[in-house]
């Protein structure tokens, strides 16, 4: 096991508005959300310590749907209320899972997964759009810096 160097929160509040604004500048003048979802989730994968996999899944009307994402191949259905994905598109709100073990009904599409988040993304009529989620090899990788950041980004794809 490798040890992860802490962040403190004034370096992930830097970091996050780094991320957010590249992430403007990679969705500017393009509507497709699929094509920014494609660039939003390398951006993600790339730029924030201990991801090992970030994504979107997008809601069709009846169940979750894996989009564009990085890292291993991903459950490619995810029912609503099911996981943590499916938690946080059904409850519209986000999930913060500290150690996947721990987490009743976790789906487990990758077995190096100990800790995930899940944010809901909404389009401007409170509508489920989908799910941004991100996984680490490590426990309590997530925080409140982390749910912030990321709704903002998630919000993007929400407005787009």
């Amino acid at each position: 096991m490798f040890e992860v160097q802490t962040m403190t929160t004034d370096d992930k509040v830097t970091l996050y508005a780094s991320v957010l604004e590249q992430a403007r500048v990679l969705a500017a003048g393009e509507s497709n959300r699929v094509a920014n979802a494609a660039n939003i989730s390398a951006l993600l994968f790339h730029a924030l310590p201990d991801v090992i996999w970030a994504g979107f899944y997008f809601f069709d009307g009846s169940e979750l749907v894996v989009g564009p994402f990085q890292g291993k191949p991903a459950c490619l259905r995810i029912p609503l209320g099911r996981g943590v994905c499916g938690v946080a598109a059904e409850s519209r709100e986000t999930v913060v899972v500290a150690d996947v073990n721990d987490f009743t009904d976790h789906i487990v599409c990758d077995v190096d997964s100990r800790s995930e988040i899940a944010i809901p993304i909404l389009d401007g009529n409170d509508e489920l759009i989908g799910v941004l989620d991100l996984d680490s090899a490590s426990t309590n990788r997530f925080d409140a810096d982390d749910v912030k950041g990321l709704e903002a980004v998630a919000r993007l794809l929400g407005d787009g």
